[in-house]
C-alpha cells in the first residue's frame, strides 16, 4: 500500500473545475479550456506523499521551471500561457500557479541520463545495460556515461513505480516518428541544461521530461529541471564510486529510513510527520538549488 497519507481536499475556486490532485500539483480547467496548474508544498518519498509540507517548495519548483523554460525556448516550445492568477484564486497561489495549454500528452516519461545512478545503476550491475542499451564495463555509481542516453519509462499512478521500458517499446506505443522526435528533443534539452548547470557548479546527473502535442507540434510540459524531476549534484564533491550528495529530498529519505523515524518502510503503515529540522534542511536544499542555478536570490 502507498499513495497519500491523507489526500488533500481540492480547493473549490469559482470559474475553475478541479481535474486532478497529484503528488505535488493540483490541476484545474478554466472557462477558456486552459489548464491551471498549482504546485503545492507537498513532498513524496518511497511512493508516499508525506503528511508534512516543505514551505516554499511549490514556488521554488514553479519559478525554477519558468527560468528553464526561458533558457530552452529556442529548442522546444513549452505549455505556459500565463503566470497571472485566475480571478477569485486565493492569494497564496501567487508564484506557484501556471495557466497552460491543454495538450494531447505523450504517455511516456522522457528520461535522459548523463551519469549512472539510481535504477539505471541497478540494471547496469545486473546486465551492463540501461533500458536495453549496452554500456561499457567498469562503470560505478556516479560515473559519467560516454554520451547521454534516452531511457524512457511508462507513467505510473500515484503510489506506483514508473517502469523503465526500451526505446522499441516506446516506438510501438506512440509510433516511430513520435519516438524518434521524443528521443532527439529529450537529449537536446538535456545537453543544453547539463552545460548550463555545469557552468554554475552543478552536475545534472539525470532528468525526466513530459511532452504533449499541440496539433502537430511537440510541446514541453509539466515542470522542468527541478530538484523533484532531476538529480542535481554539487560539482565540487562529485566523485564516482559512491552515492553523491544531492539537491533534493535526500534528508527526508535518510530520516525516514533511520531509527529516529520509527517507520518500517516494508510495512503498510504510512510514514510519520517530519521533524522541523528535516523540514528546514530540505527547504534550504531546494532554495540553494534555485539560487545556484539561476544566480538569483530567493525571496
Amino acid at each position: 500500500m502507498s499513495g497519500f497519507v491523507e489526500k488533500p481536499e481540492p480547493l473549490e475556486v469559482p470559474g475553475l473545475v478541479h481535474l486532478h490532485t497529484g503528488k505535488v500539483r493540483d490541476l484545474y480547467r478554466n472557462e477558456a479550456g486552459d489548464l491551471v496548474m498549482v504546485a503545492g508544498d507537498r513532498i513524496s518519498a518511497y511512493d508516499w506523499v508525506l503528511p508534512t509540507e516543505i514551505p516554499d517548495k511549490g514556488r521554488v519548483l514553479t519559478q525554477l521551471s519558468l527560468w528553464w523554460f526561458d533558457k530552452l525556448a529556442d529548442l522546444v516550445p513549452n505549455h505556459v500561457i500565463s503566470t497571472d492568477l485566475p480571478p477569485d484564486a486565493p492569494g497564496d497561489w501567487a508564484g506557484r500557479t501556471l495557466v497552460c495549454k491543454a495538450l494531447d500528452m505523450v504517455p511516456v516519461e522522457a528520461v535522459a541520463r548523463g551519469y549512472l545512478t539510481g535504477s539505471g545503476l541497478a540494471e547496469y550491475q545486473e546486465s551492463r545495460t540501461v533500458c536495453g542499451l549496452a554500456l561499457p564495463e567498469g562503470l560505478v555509481d556516479g560515473s559519467e556515461l560516454p554520451a547521454p542516453i534516452f531511457t524512457p519509462a511508462t507513467k505510473a499512478a500515484v503510489g506506483e513505480h514508473d517502469e523503465n521500458v526500451s526505446y522499441e517499446e516506446v516506438a510501438r506505443q506512440v509510433g516511430a516518428e513520435t519516438a524518434a522526435l521524443l528521443r532527439r528533443t529529450t537529449l537536446d534539452v538535456y545537453g543544453r541544461a547539463r552545460d548550463i548547470a555545469r557552468e554554475r557548479g552543478i552536475v545534472l546527473a539525470d532528468t525526466k521530461f513530459e511532452f504533449g502535442y499541440d496539433g502537430d507540434r511537440l510541446i514541453l510540459a509539466d515542470e522542468v529541471l527541478t530538484p523533484d524531476s532531476s538529480r542535481f549534484w554539487p560539482a565540487e564533491t562529485w566523485e564516482p564510486g559512491h552515492a553523491q550528495p544531492s539537491y533534493d529530498k535526500q534528508f527526508v529519505r535518510d530520516w525516514l529510513t533511520s531509527p529516529a523515524s520509527g517507520w518500517d518502510r516494508a510495512s503498510e503503515q504510512p510514514p510519520p510527520p517530519l521533524p522541523q529540522e528535516i523540514v528546514d534542511a530540505t527547504r534550504a536544499k531546494y532554495v540553494e538549488a534555485y539560487e545556484r542555478l539561476t544566480g538569483l536570490s530567493w525571496t
